[in-house]
């Protein structure tokens, strides 16, 4: 009965705090902290403590997930080399660095057990970062950034804890022995999530119930953070690997209701999940300090360790993000020569006879990779990271909730273990109130630009120009959808034709400023309505198609693809409920 009324009064403290923060115009993790510190002194409030195997094994892997599917592969796999130099190297410098100061300050903490709290304290949280970037509106490249090391540096900063911890424990003879065993939880890792997202994936393609499909998507990250956890591997990285592979292989293998009731389902599952772990932050924390033994080390000692911890932290990201700023730029000059190599070689197997399939192959790749590094050049000179974005970028790392979690996984025998979970808790509190609470302002003082929704609604409607004239051509032979040997009513045509006019109009109104939707609603099932949705759906069908040549090619932003996607998806469902046919 007890968590029942937990659970309830979490939920209308997490939605209440939500629409409440909007008005304030401060990033609802950052309220729910301080509220959650308030509420754990009210009188009649019982301590609170979350098990860490709760928080790593259980709400994690959801959470990761859902910004996972979420996150374009084309938008990951372009700022790759970004991501990983923040998630995986500068997490590793920062646990170093962070650990060398603990071991200084600490006398009875040995250099494995320092390192293995540096290793807590250095990621930025995931939940962090997509939650407050995200409310704040950051630009889509620094947003792709800060979500790709926030998915990532978990499995970075728990596959290192784990190393240091069992380095002193003893059970761990070399460094080399830690470096094989982060390769392989690595490796492991990655081959666990494509197998766990290609199996999953092949089999919700097979379902036509959307009960059974949802229930089957829930499980997947635990599906892949289990059999990866049991094998050494990192299971965190599992599951990031499983959703991105989901996420890109929805549009292609999923129906158009999969994917509306994925999107529906796992925003409201990161809503409560993200918000929840921050609340719990703060109602932690009044459990903490109870648990630390003044005559070893006071509360004060602890915190003040802590945010000394939360400096060196954000001097060394800093000291990290300038380097970066850099090499981006030269990345960019270092993609213009490359892809004029490319234009040159493209160059010459057009002027060149084909000869053989063998020769048109190589011309068809060719022209593929010069379409996709001239798209990837043109992202890069849009969404360039400059100065003012690295400023962002070094104050964005915001820790959280698995930071309290992995500091309440050390092993009970570790010295001044609540002093050091205390101090895990100041840096995860601090960063979230301080840079979190900032971060709005900085943003304003450095002027930096987030989306233009006004261009963005422009470039839409020349999206649905692109898609429609494909989708249009597929009825220049309406024959050969219905299949039938009779004749096909011209009126039906148009009126199918008209539809993907319309939807584009609207969108070109949309793109003036104007805030009309279009919409049509079918009636009856007479013969000409039920030629009239499959013809519709063939012309969706081949908007899609359309659609997913252009995500190949990556000219046009992830965003406004996701939204035609959005807008096709609606229309399908609508056709499908009437028709009655998933296919």
């Amino acid at each position: 009965m007890e968590l029942g009324v937990y659970a309830v009064v979490g939920i209308a403290v997490i939605v209440g705090v939500a629409a409440f923060s909007k008005r304030l115009g401060i990033a609802a993790p950052i309220v729910l902290v301080l509220v959650g510190v308030a509420l754990s002194y009210l009188p009649g409030v019982p301590e609170i403590e979350v098990p860490h195997e709760f928080v790593l094994d259980v709400v994690l892997p959801p959470i990761l997930y859902a910004a996972a599917i979420s996150v374009p592969v084309v938008d990951f796999r372009r700022n790759v080399s970004s991501i990983a130099g923040l998630s995986v190297v500068l997490v590793i410098v920062s646990a170093f660095g962070t650990g060398l100061l603990l071991y200084a300050l600490l006398p009875d903490l040995n250099l494995a057990a320092a390192i293995a709290l540096g290793a807590v304290i250095s990621p930025p949280d995931a939940v962090a970062a997509t939650s407050i970037g995200r409310r704040l509106g950051l630009p889509p490249r620094l947003l792709t950034v800060l979500e790709g090391e926030g998915l990532v540096n978990d499995a970075t900063a728990l596959v290192l804890l784990r190393s240091a911890t069992a380095a002193a424990a003893g059970a761990v003879a070399t460094p080399w022995g830690g470096v094989a065993d982060f390769t392989f939880a690595v490796v492991a890792a990655i081959a666990v999530g494509l197998a766990v997202g290609f199996v999953t994936v092949f089999v919700r393609s097979k379902l036509d119930d959307p009960v059974l499909d949802t229930a089957l998507s829930i499980a997947v990250p635990f599906v892949a953070f289990v059999p990866a956890e049991a094998i050494g591997a990192s299971g965190v990285l599992a599951v990031v690997v499983a959703g991105l592979y989901t996420g890109h292989a929805s549009p292609t293998h999923f129906s158009a209701q999969s994917r509306i009731s994925d999107r529906i389902n796992w925003r409201t599952i990161q809503f409560l999940l993200e918000n929840g772990v921050f609340l719990l932050i703060g109602l932690e924390l009044r459990t903490l300090i109870d648990a630390v033994d003044p005559d070893i080390l006071g509360v004060g000692e602890a915190v003040g360790i802590g945010l000394v911890a939360t400096v060196v932290l954000v001097g060394i990201r800093f000291a990290w993000i300038g380097p970066l700023v850099y090499a981006l730029k030269k990345r960019a000059e270092h993609a213009e020569s490359r892809t004029l190599r490319n234009l040159l070689a493209l160059h010459h197997y057009r002027t060149t006879p084909v000869r053989n399939a063998h020769e048109r192959r190589l011309r068809q790749r060719a022209e593929a990779m010069y379409d996709r590094r001239r798209a990837d050049l043109e992202q890069l000179r849009r969404e360039s990271i400059d100065w003012r974005g690295g400023v962002i970028l070094g104050w964005s790392g915001m820790r959280g909730v698995v930071t309290l979690a992995a500091a309440q996984s050390l092993p009970e025998e570790t010295p001044y273990r609540p002093q050091l979970v205390l101090i895990a808790c100041t840096v995860a509190i601090v960063t979230l109130v301080v840079q979190g609470g900032s971060l709005p302002y900085l943003i304003r003082a450095l002027r930096v630009q987030g989306v233009d929704d006004s261009e963005d609604r422009k470039e839409l409607a020349e999206l649905l120009d692109t898609i429609s004239s494909a989708g249009l051509a597929a009825l220049d032979d309406p024959h050969a959808i219905i299949g039938g040997a009779g004749p096909v009513d011209p009126d039906v045509v148009e009126r199918a034709r008209q539809q993907s006019y319309l939807r584009a109009e609207a969108a070109w109104e949309r793109a003036h400023e104007s805030p009309h939707d279009d919409g049509d609603a079918d009636g009856g099932d007479d013969l000409p309505h039920r030629t009239y949705r499959r013809l519709r759906l063939a012309v969706v069908e081949a908007e899609r198609e359309k659609l997913l040549e252009l995500r190949r090619v990556g000219g046009t932003p992830s965003r406004i693809l996701a939204d035609a996607q959005a807008l096709l998806d609606q229309e399908e469902t609508r056709l499908r409920s009437r028709s009655g046919s998933r296919h």
